[in-house]
């Protein structure tokens, strides 16, 4: 507290200037994952309320472009630390990733009071066009209709994307549509799946100022 030095004459008052407290900010919707088997070791790290920052080194450079990509687009900050028996194949680090990607998000976001609970994006890239829906319902369920007709982009296996989106739907708790409307080009096809499943993802965690609890009439998103 601040005064200022007296004031002479009739009338004379001393005035007091009271410092002013910083607007309290919410506290930032933050979770995380450490998992640890003989196939891989992950540490992972999810702000639903970033910039679209992101640190990531899963050993797997394709992953690691994806999961870039999801960050930059939905506005979350994103840190991933894996090591996997990749010289196995990729599939046991990116099912891991994705699993802890979704228990992340299920921890971050709570009882998802004041959520929209819904979000829907649908994104091109040059010929591709990709579709992705969400609820944050409390109940895994996913739907990919995406059909590339090339195994592998490099040395990733294409099939791996429909394993990572599962065993994050699954640890989620939560509803997934991915539909492709067109593509040719693979890595077109599932640069447009990441973004438009980030933008989606984004809208859904957004905060709803005329809601007060969550967004259902059974009064709960999380049974």
């Amino acid at each position: 507290m601040k005064k200022t030095g007296p004031l002479r004459g009739r009338g004379a008052r001393r005035t007091v200037e009271r410092a002013r407290r910083a607007p309290t900010l919410p506290p930032g919707r933050f979770a995380e994952v450490r998992r640890r088997t003989n196939e891989t070791e992950i540490a992972l790290a999810l702000n639903l309320d970033g910039r679209g920052r992101y640190e990531i080194e899963t050993g797997i450079p394709f992953l690691n472009h994806m999961l870039e990509l999801f960050t930059r687009h939905g506005f979350f900050d994103l840190t991933v630390k894996a090591h996997g028996d990749i010289e196995v194949d990729y599939h046991h680090t990116v099912e891991d990733v994705g699993l802890c990607l979704g228990q992340a998000l299920k921890e971050a976001l709570g009882e998802k009071a004041g959520i929209r609970r819904f979000g829907d994006s649908t994104v091109p890239l040059d010929e591709a066009l990709v579709t992705s829906v969400v609820d944050l319902s409390g109940r895994p369920f996913f739907a990919y209709e995406v059909k590339i007709k090339q195994a592998k982009i490099g040395t990733f296996d294409v099939e791996l994307i429909h394993d990572f989106l599962l065993a994050l739907t699954n640890q989620a708790g939560m509803n997934l549509h991915v539909r492709m409307g067109a593509g040719r080009n693979p890595h077109h096809i599932v640069e447009a799946t990441f973004k438009s499943f980030a933008r989606a993802l984004d809208v859904a965690t957004q905060r709803e100022p005329r809601l007060e609890g969550v967004l259902s009439t059974k009064g709960t998103l999380t049974k």
